[in-house]
Parts: structure tokens; C-alpha cells; sequence
């Protein structure tokens, strides 16, 4: 999206500096020499100030902020702080994303003011767009554009407020009639704005064209599909459904491609980014003279510490992620609760993995029958980590507790020279052009598996999740492979499977087992198909009943008080002697930095 406008990047920095205000910034004057509306008023400006909303989607701004933070991939507060991931790292470096893992997160916290600031301000972005419309009299701006632009801003303003719902639930709504005086916006929280973030989706997916000139810009299909998920996190399953079946059948990317699943891995590589999968991709670029401010800069800290980065270790997978790829002698996943333990059967014993080895030591990789997306998810000891060798395991991370890294967010070395840039200039290689994938088609048909199970449809949503199974079952060739050779991994791969990949489709096991059991297991493919995807703390949220959801009440809290009890029977120093409070550790506390700006306009979460 960033190099889809060049020619009005100036603009569009001109018109950041002018009109967009952050809340953490209390200025209440313009600053000298600045534009005004009535300067911008011309499709120049309204086009600068589009892209100036745009570029707020990866979650990086000059301005201020680290990217990681403020990550639109969500890593820290979707990931870390689920059964997922760990911090990573060590206990000194980025200490105050440990309360995050461990729900001891206070309202003081920085990174939680870094993300609601950087929402806030990119919700402004949007505003400042919808309200130039109105100002445009030359005629560069036809209705049907101007009417395109507010559909797009209102998009975009849709996917900054869920940022901010997802994480805060009791958020203020901020449209273009609000203005930020005299220290703050005055505008309340008084609950949930999923009537409003879904107004926005709406009205998008009513005025967008179904193509769009510049691939990362939303399509109808796009905003149909945030459209969708909004009626998830609110619970109107009956409503979603329809637009998902419409998406299914119709759906396409704004380039035009019918919606398809192919390789698994193609979703998480620079090079295949914006295939027939990608419902809305947030566009990531490198070496565009940006000095890697253009990147994926908030996955800048989740390298391993090996071979082509130097830095840093943070995100690292965990053994419940890893354990839950096992499979059952049947092909499918292990995910009924084991009475005797409290934990999922496939969290009864761990994987067999390097910790505590050191490089030199030996190690065979196990033999365990597992889900062949596990090692597009899990970096894992001895198995080829995209063509960088044979992963090191735990001697690739810069902790001790696991030895698992993250891939997903990783350039292959064979494009390291097109895809791999600097972040900052100290992150060397760890500012890629690895696109984030905001919605893809999976996503879309694990929602309507829901939301079949819902209306106790289960055969249908067995089929939908057999779509998802099925392609890494009926397709081998989407495995990891072996290396022709270990010493040259760039050389490619052979046949040969690397580790031992089962994995097989439902064969009736929904109805022959009822609702519950349905809707366990469609909640546990969506935790295979999108770990390290930053999505699990927010899926379980609102599956649970606390907020609406239909798995009971405490469901969320069972999950990762389960998940805290089985890893750290490998001490883990972040997680020992914590955890999860139900009816607190759902949300997150609005910063209290906001609280005071608002003048008591905005009232804390419950618990904090």
C-alpha cells in the first residue's frame, strides 16, 4: 500500500504532521506553517490523507512509538499473553511485557498506553479523511469517489476500533463529529461499540468496489469479512452466517482472484503474499528508501538469535502450542480434557524437544505423529527452518525455558536481499516485507463452522472444517521437506517428509458426538490453523460466555490456567506462582494515563 501512492507521500506526511492528533500528545494548537483543511481541500489532499490513514495499518508510525507495541499483528497482547507464546527473551529485556504474559498488567503499563495512543490516533487518521470530503469544491472530486473515500476511511476506521474493542471492550467512539479540545476528546466509554464499529464495516461493504486499482486498498469483500468478524466478537451468529456464505461463494481479493486456499505456507512469505487467500493483507515493504520504517517493524524483536538475524528472541512458540499438533491414531487432534489432569489429552506429556541440550549435544528429532503445520508454526530442533538450516532449537533462542522459535513472521534466506531490511538501523534483517494477514480465506470458513455449530448444523460444519484439514491432507507436497542437502539449504528440498505428518478430515465424528464436542473441535482447528497469528487470547475471550460467548463462563480462564499449569512444570520465570483471574484478565485496563487526560470521562475495567 505504502509504494501503491508514492507520488502523494509527501502529502501525506505534510498532512499527518497538520491534522492527526495523538491523545498522548496534549496539543490543542496547530503548529506553525501547517496546512489547512481548506489547502488539502482537492483529491491531492483527500488522497494524501487516505494513505496517511492506510499507513497506519502496520502498526509503526515516526511519530513515536517502537512497532511492537503498537503491532497490528498483536503478538503481545494475542499471543504472549494466551497459551501460544512467551515472552521470550530473557526477564531483563522488555520487563513490562511480562505482566502481559502472566496477567499481573496494571493500568500504568506502557505497552497498553502505546496501543490504545497509537489506535486513537490512527482513528483521527480516518476521521481527518471523511471530514476533507465535504471541503473539496474544485471538481477533482467526484461523488462517487468522494463517497469511495469515506467507505474506505470508515474501513479502516472499523479495524482501528475493533484494535481497541478486542482489547478494551469499554472503549470511547471517536467519529468524524468528534474533535480533540482543551486536553482531550470528552467523549465517555459506557460499554461496547460493536454497533458502531459494525455501522462502519456496513456502510463499507455497501460503497466499495469489488477490485480495487492498488492491491492493498479494502475491497466489498474485505469489509464484508471484518463485517463478519465484528458479528462474531458481538455474538450474532445467525447475522454473520449469511455474509460468510456469501464470501465462500462469491468472494474475491481486490485484485480479482476468486478466493482459494493453496500452499499453507504461502501465506506467511513475501513472495506469495496477496495470493487468492488474502482477504485483507496489511501491505509490508522493504528497501523503498524508507530507512525499514515501511517493514513488518513490529515483529522487529521475534527473530531467532541465529544465522541471519542477531536478535532477539522474543514471541517464542510454547510447549502447548507445540503439544497440541500431536495427533490420535485416527489423524485428528487431541483436544478432549483428560479428567485425571485437568489438561487436553495432547497436553499430557510434552513433545520431546532439545531443552536444556546444548548445541553440541545430540538430538533426533521425535517420531511422534503430528500435524504437519506445526513446523510452518514451531521452529523445532533438527527440522529445516525454511531454507536457513536445520533449526537450532534452543540454542537459536536467547532464553532458557523453551526451545522452540517463531516462523511464521520469518524472510526466507534465498530473498533476503529483496524482502529483509534493517529495522531502525539495529535490527539487522528483522524489518521484512512479510505481509500480515489481517483476514484470510481460513479465517472465513472457520467463522462459518461456528456459527454452523451454532445453529446446530454440525454436518456442515464438519465439511467446512474438513476444507481446512483437507488441505494439508490431500496436498503432501505443502509438507516440510527434508533438504536435498543440510549443508546447502538454499539447494531446495526432497520428497521426503521431515518429521512424521498425519493428518486425516472428520468422518461424522460431529453429529456422532453432539454440539459441544463440535464446537471444541472447530475451536481447536482455528488454534492449529492460526497460531503465532496473534488471534488466540481474543478467540478465547469471546468464546466465553462472560462476554456472550457459548462455551460456559470461565472458559477462558480454565484454558490458561491449564496452559500455566502444564508449562511450568518446566519452571518458567515468568509464569511461576500466577494466574488468571475470571472476570478481570479478560480485558485489559484502559491506561491510566487516558483515565487522566479524560478528565474522568473514561471509567477503568472491571478488576482494575
Amino acid at each position: 500500500m505504502k509504494n501503491s501512492y508514492s507520488k502523494f507521500i509527501a502529502l501525506g506526511s505534510l498532512v499527518i504532521l497538520t491534522l492527526t492528533y495523538s491523545c498522548k500528545k496534549l496539543l490543542n494548537k496547530p503548529p506553525v506553517g501547517s496546512l489547512g483543511a481548506s489547502v488539502l481541500a482537492n483529491k491531492a489532499g483527500v488522497d494524501g490523507l487516505l494513505i496517511g490513514a492506510y499507513s497506519m495499518l502496520d502498526g509503526f508510525t515516526t511519530q513515536g512509538g517502537t512497532g511492537w507495541e503498537s503491532s497490528i499483528d498483536n503478538w503481545s497482547y494475542g499471543g504472549i499473553a494466551s497459551d501460544d507464546a512467551y515472552k521470550g527473551s530473557n526477564t531483563t529485556d522488555q520487563p513490562t511485557a511480562s505482566p502481559i504474559e502472566n496477567h499481573s498488567v496494571d493500568a500504568s503499563n506502557e505497552y497498553l498506553q502505546e496501543k490504545w495512543a497509537f489506535e486513537l490516533n490512527a482513528i483521527q487518521r480516518c476521521n481527518d479523511a471523511i471530514r476533507e470530503i465535504p471541503l473539496v469544491k474544485d471538481g477533482s472530486v467526484s461523488a462517487a469517489y468522494g463517497t469511495q473515500v469515506i467507505a474506505e476511511a470508515r474501513f479502516l476506521r472499523g479495524v482501528y476500533n475493533m484494535e481497541l474493542a478486542k482489547m478494551f471492550r469499554n472503549v470511547p467512539y471517536v467519529d468524524e463529529t468528534v474533535t480533540y479540545a482543551a486536553g482531550n476528546y470528552n467523549v465517555g466509554n459506557p460499554g461496547p461499540i460493536w454497533d458502531k464499529i459494525e455501522a462502519d464495516f456496513k456502510f463499507a461493504a455497501d460503497n466499495l468496489p469489488v477490485t480495487q486499482p492498488q492491491i492493498g486498498r479494502a475491497n466489498k469483500y474485505a469489509a464484508e469479512a471484518l463485517l463478519a468478524k465484528a458479528f462474531m466478537f458481538d455474538h450474532k451468529y445467525s447475522t454473520a452466517l449469511p455474509l460468510l456464505v456469501d464470501l465462500v461463494n462469491n468472494g474475491q481479493t481486490s485484485s480479482g482472484a476468486k478466493y482459494a486456499l493453496g500452499p499453507f505456507e504461502n501465506n506467511f512469505n513475501a513472495a506469495t503474499k496477496n495470493g487468492p487467500e488474502a482477504v485483507f493483507n496489511v501491505q509490508m515493504t522493504v528497501n523503498d528508501g524508507s530507512g525499514g520504517n515501511n517493514g513488518n517493524g513490529g515483529d522487529a524483536l521475534n527473530f531467532p538469535a541465529g544465522t541471519y538475524t542477531g536478535c532477539c528472541g522474543f514471541y517464542q512458540p510454547s510447549y502447548t502450542l507445540a503439544n497440541a499438533y500431536q495427533v490420535d491414531a485416527n489423524g485428528l487432534p487431541m483436544f478432549q480434557i483428560d479428567a485425571a489432569t485437568g489438561f487436553p489429552f495432547y497436553n499430557d506429556v510434552n513433545l520431546p524437544n532439545d531443552h536444556n541440550l546444548l548445541a553440541t549435544d545430540a538430538f533426533t528429532p521425535p517420531a511422534n505423529a503430528i500435524d504437519p503445520r506445526l513446523d510452518w508454526t514451531v521452529g523445532r530442533r533438527g527440522i529445516p527452518y525454511l531454507d536457513w538450516g536445520l533449526c537450532g532449537g534452543e540454542a537459536w533462542s536467547r532464553g532458557d525455558v523453551v526451545p522452540y522459535n517463531p516462523i511464521k513472521n520469518v524472510f526466507w534466506h534465498a530473498q533476503q536481499a529483496s524482502t529483509a531490511d534493517n529495522f531502525s538501523g539495529w535490527a539487522t534483517n528483522q524489518d521484512d516485507a512479510n505481509s500480515y494477514n489481517l483476514v484470510r480465506y481460513a479465517d472465513v470458513i472457520l467463522w462459518k463452522a461456528e456459527c454452523e455449530v451454532e445453529a446446530n448444523d454440525l454436518a456442515g460444519a464438519e465439511a467446512d472444517v474438513n476444507l481446512i484439514r483437507n488441505r494439508m491432507a490431500a496436498h503432501p507436497e505443502y509438507w516440510v521437506h527434508t533438504y536435498i542437502d543440510n549443508a546447502n539449504p538454499t539447494a531446495g528440498f526432497t520428497n521426503i517428509p521431515a518429521a512424521n505428518y498425519v493428518i486425516k478430515p472428520y468422518t461424522g465424528q460431529f453429529t456422532l458426538n453432539g454440539q459441544s464436542y463440535a464446537r471444541q473441535a472447530v475451536y481447536m482447528e482455528r488454534q492449529l490453523e492460526f497460531g503465532m497469528e496473534g488471534h488466540r487470547f481474543f478467540d478465547l475471550q469471546r468464546y466465553d460466555a462472560l462476554y456472550g460467548g457459548p462455551a460456559g463462563t470461565g472458559y477462558m480462564a480454565s484454558v490458561l490456567n491449564a496452559h500455566i499449569k502444564a508449562d511450568t512444570r518446566i519452571s518458567n520465570p515468568v509464569l511461576n506462582g500466577h494466574t488468571f483471574t475470571a472476570g478481570k484478565n479478560e480485558l485489559y485496563p484502559i491506561p491510566q494515563k487516558e483515565i487522566d487526560i479524560e478528565n474522568g470521562q473514561l471509567k477503568q475495567n472491571p478488576g482494575y
